[in-house]
């Protein structure tokens, strides 16, 4: 189980910035939508507390969403006026903050999807709007290195404190801001705050693939157990993120483009 830990997570995080190498910022920010570190950490808390945990949990991290939605907002209008570890702060208080006020909602499917989706409605209403073309840009070994290494510690820390933390918070720590927060320092470390608005617009594409996943999940985990509540949670992600893709090829016209996401 350890080693599933240490390997599940930063894999799909490697693998993330291989796609982002080949075919570019706008497929590689579609793919960051697919649940590729929440879902593997829910899962692997299914496995250890059982299935009316991982429901809790997931409806928990359909809600988290809201909280990412925050911090992407925060930081993309702080990163206008400061520098990275400014808004960085920013960013992070503004996660907390949402996060301990979705500890006090009801953790159902409705009400998680309620949150997800105003979050969402009122950040992208309210990101700074940017046009023009941005520069590539790729990161490095110890970049990549990096973002494996902050993936198998998030794991490690949200399946081992899950116990003491309960479903809700193990479900919102899941969705904690990972890529978002290595994306957005680097993106602006290279580009500017021009850029991280955009990659903050992007990055909304996928929403719809990771919340189709957790719902499948909650509502599939009472009849078909772990591992099949798991695997339609799968198939039904992908089938979204392909109707989806139509929005990709929008964002890949000249003229507006995003950084790399690798």
């Amino acid at each position: 189980m350890l080693a599933l830990k240490l390997a599940l997570v930063p894999g799909f995080l490697a693998a993330l910035t291989m796609a982002g190498r080949v075919w570019g910022p706008s497929v590689a920010g579609w793919l960051a939508g697919l649940p590729v570190v929440a879902g593997p950490i829910v899962l692997l808390l299914a496995l250890a507390r059982g299935p009316e945990f991982a429901a809790q949990a997931s409806a928990a991290s359909i809600a988290a969403i809201a909280a990412s939605e925050v911090f992407n907002f925060a930081y993309a209008w702080t990163c206008r006026v400061s520098r990275w570890p400014v808004a960085l702060l920013v960013g992070l208080f503004a996660w907390a903050l949402a996060a301990v006020m979705l500890t006090h909602l009801p953790m159902s499917l409705a009400y998680a999807l309620t949150a997800a989706c105003v979050a969402v409605a009122v950040s992208q209403a309210g990101l700074p709007r940017v046009e023009g073309a941005v520069p590539a840009a790729r990161a490095g070994v110890a970049d990549l290195s990096l973002r494996m290494l902050a993936g198998a510690l998030l794991t490690l820390a949200v399946t081992t404190l899950s116990a003491s933390m309960g479903a809700a918070w193990s479900g919102i720590l899941s969705v904690f801001p990972l890529l978002g927060i290595v994306l957005a320092v680097s993106v602006q470390r290279a580009h500017g705050a021009d850029c991280v608005a955009l990659l903050m617009r992007g990055m909304v594409i996928g929403r719809a693939s990771f919340a189709a996943f957790f719902s499948v999940v909650v509502l599939m985990l009472p009849t078909l157990g772990v591992l099949g509540a798991f695997a339609c949670g799968a198939v039904v992600s992908v089938l979204v993120q392909g109707a989806t893709k139509r929005l990709v090829a929008i964002s890949r016209k000249p003229g507006v483009q995003l950084a790399a996401l690798d």
